[in-house]
């Protein structure tokens, strides 16, 4: 410890032994009489807090100081008298009160170096029966019509110091008692130091006054404040932030972006609450040329919910990265407090959908093209995809069969067509699928061995071939016409090979039938035909061979007729069909769609593409 802090705790100390010896009128600082008076009545009692003890005036912190309290009128300290007076440092009680103890009391302050003092005015007032014998003030508080509020005990700072207490709230004279009937609208709230009145109306308007009891230091007082409950007709309630919420907000980087700030306030009349919207602890700027700008707040009335609308929005003419993770706050004042809400904006989800639903309309437009491209050129993309991956295909020589393909055609004798359909048969079929091709065909008559039965001839030949080409014209199945013996004997053979053929192709499902047509079948026609080749024909179609030879076609021939009828044509002219016109090309349609039944031969099958002609 050093000379001057010993020097200063002797001066105090010398100071605290004179001090009580010196007269009110020492040379002190004088801060004046207190702002704040204290109303009393007699029999009270009544609290007199000196400010002196603040850091504007010294350090009382760090500086030792001493309390005196003072009557200026007696000039005598005052002192804890029994019954009487309470000295607490900076606060002076005083007990059962009387009109001569109006007036003011000195607080002095004293430091080692310098000393204050400050006057407090205690007003005690005539018991008035009017106003109850209660102390006179003129402080006010609000009560919201309609609404409910709350009344608070001025007794707040007396409350702190005493050792316990009792409240009793009284409007006029009338004393407010909780369980009473008449007062169920006035709930004490906080041990009495809150009257909370429910659903405020005009004749609550009113004198108040907060009357508490109270125990200190052994001893027993009572002390009252009075004040005057407006009601106030024109009101606003607390605002209730409709938007935003405090939730997560995305926007896309680049694009424009706007939020409301929206509050509603339960209010009668008057100005209600001002918005303002707020990031990074700075108000947003109003002016429109700003990037973000908040526009001009708007409000309207709501008659049917007795309230108010606040508005004011906030803009972003375009989002870029600064913007993301930034708390945007809208700040809400009004006289009921301050309130906010806020949000953060986020950058967006990528959008998937887009390029989803692109790849998904992109595919369903590939398979539907596809679709359409297969079943329009299914032929040449099936013999292509033969043509350049063979060594998928199995070799079909192992399956034990020695022909590609049974040819049955018709046997018409004494007809010009006739002539024809051999011709299509033994020499036309022969040169493409056998001499281009490669494949090896079986036709009763050239291939047959001689002196063979033609019932063992057929019936092995079919067990043997993996197809069957079945050759018609329409008169094919017709059974007119034919009356020498030779006839009777083909037509027995062709009725037999056509059966056989049937029977292993529909019922034992061991041979597939080509059915190949040679000319436009008319409807008076294909009613001659088996049951077993329409319905063959329905399922599957045939390989047109009229289509591909673009011939003139013939109609109106009746059954067996073939070379004593002849046709008109759209010129006039006189034709017969004829069927070894077209193109011998590989690559034709007709002989494309031919190979395309045909089975698929494998590494053997060599099959050029060509457009050059065979001669016949």
């Amino acid at each position: 410890m050093d000379w001057s802090q010993m020097l200063q705790i002797f001066l105090f100390s010398l100071l605290c032994l004179t001090g009580s010896s010196k007269a009110v009128g020492e040379l002190c600082k004088d801060y004046g009489r207190e702002f704040e008076r204290v109303f009393s009545v007699p029999g009270d009692a009544a609290m007199l807090t000196s400010t002196l003890l603040a850091p504007n005036v010294f350090n009382y912190d760090t500086v030792p100081y001493n309390i005196s309290w003072y009557n200026p009128r007696t000039g005598r300290k005052l002192t804890s008298e029994t019954g009487k007076t309470l000295v607490q440092g900076k606060t002076l009680w005083m007990f059962n009160i009387e009109m001569d103890d109006a007036g003011d009391y000195v607080c002095v302050v004293r430091t080692p170096f310098q000393c204050y003092k400050q006057a407090t005015l205690l007003i005690v007032n005539q018991i008035n029966p009017e106003e109850c014998g209660r102390p006179q003030n003129e402080v006010e508080q609000v009560l919201t019509n309609t609404a409910s509020a709350f009344l608070s005990c001025p007794l707040s700072d007396q409350i702190r110091k005493v050792d316990n207490y009792s409240i009793q709230w009284y409007k006029g004279c009338e004393r407010i008692v909780e369980d009473d009937p008449l007062w169920d609208r006035f709930t004490y709230v906080s041990d009495g130091q809150k009257l909370l009145v429910a659903q405020v109306s005009p004749e609550d308007h009113g004198f108040y006054t907060c009357t508490m009891t109270f125990d200190l230091e052994g001893l027993s007082g009572r002390i009252s404040e009075t004040f005057v409950g407006m009601v106030k007709m024109e009101y606003c309630l607390v605002p209730k932030v409709v938007e935003p919420a405090n939730k997560i907000i995305k926007a896309d980087l680049g694009s424009s972006f706007s939020k409301m700030c929206r509050v509603f306030v339960l209010s009668v009349g008057g100005q209600c609450a001002d918005l303002m919207w707020i990031a990074r602890d700075d108000i947003i700027p109003e002016n429109v040329s700003e990037r973000v700008f908040q526009e001009s707040q708007s409000e309207w009335s709501e008659e049917e919910m007795k309230g108010v609308w606040i508005e004011r929005q906030l803009n972003f003419l375009a989002v870029e990265e600064e913007d993301f993770y930034i708390d945007y706050t809208c700040q809400v004042w009004s006289d009921r407090g301050y309130y906010s809400a806020s949000f953060t904006l986020h950058p967006a989800d990528p959008n998937y959908l887009l390029p989803i639903g692109v790849l998904l309309t992109s595919l369903v437009l590939m398979f539907t093209v596809s679709v359409v491209i297969y079943r329009r050129f299914k032929i040449d993309i099936v013999l292509s995809f033969r043509r350049m991956f063979p060594f998928l295909y199995t070799n079909t020589e192992s399956d034990g069969k020695l022909y590609d393909a049974y040819v049955a055609y018709p046997h018409l004798s004494g007809s010009v067509a006739s002539g024809e359909v051999e011709m299509f048969a033994l020499h036309t079929l022969p040169q493409v699928l056998e001499g281009r091709c490669g494949y090896r065909l079986f036709i009763l008559g050239r291939d047959s061995l001689p002196g063979e039965a033609v019932v063992d001839a057929v019936e092995e030949s079919m067990w043997a071939s993996r197809r069957l080409l079945l050759v018609y014209t329409g008169s094919t199945f017709c059974s007119g016409g034919q009356s020498d013996s030779s006839s009777d004997v083909l037509e027995a053979w062709k009725s037999f090979e056509r059966q056989m053929a049937m029977h292993r192709a529909l019922l034992e499902d061991s041979l597939k039938v080509v059915l190949v047509e040679l000319e436009e079948i008319t409807p008076t026609q294909l009613a001659f035909f088996p049951e077993s080749v329409r319905h063959l024909r329905e399922r599957q179609g045939a390989v047109c061979w009229w289509k591909s030879s673009r011939t003139r076609r013939t109609r109106g021939l009746r059954c067996g007729r073939w070379g004593e009828e002849e046709v008109k044509e759209k010129r006039g002219e006189l034709a017969s069909p004829s069927f070894s016109s077209p193109s011998l090309s590989s690559s034709s349609h007709f002989w494309k769609e031919l190979r395309y039944y045909m089975p698929v031969r494998g590494k053997r099958t060599k099959c050029p593409e060509k457009n050059s002609l065979l001669n016949i």
